[in-house]
């Protein structure tokens, strides 16, 4: 795994949740956009606080170093999927 690569998963997944959320909230009119915003939010904090991890040179070894921060990234977007969910679930029961 190199720096490109984890950029590269950086900027696809949380784009890919941005788009997810765009999607809903173009599919849904009952969507809370208030609630998306906040997610968006979110989003956008977490790209810019895995892209400033992933700038700073590693003590350890470089693998290790990449590995954690992809950990952090998939945790830290399944938990922006589930909120995403919960926004979803309320959307369809107005």
């Amino acid at each position: 795994m190199n720096l490109r690569e984890i950029k590269k998963d950086i900027e696809y997944v949380i784009g890919a949740f941005i788009d997810d959320c765009s999607l809903f909230s173009s599919v849904n009119p009952k969507a809370d956009d208030e609630a998306l915003g906040v997610l968006l939010d979110e989003a956008v904090d977490l790209y810019n606080d895995l892209k400033d991890k992933v700038n700073v040179k590693p003590e350890g070894g470089k693998k290790a170093h990449f590995a954690a921060i992809r950990e952090e990234l998939i945790q830290k977007t399944d938990g922006l999927y589930a909120k995403l969910s919960e926004v979803v679930k309320k959307a369809g029961e107005k």
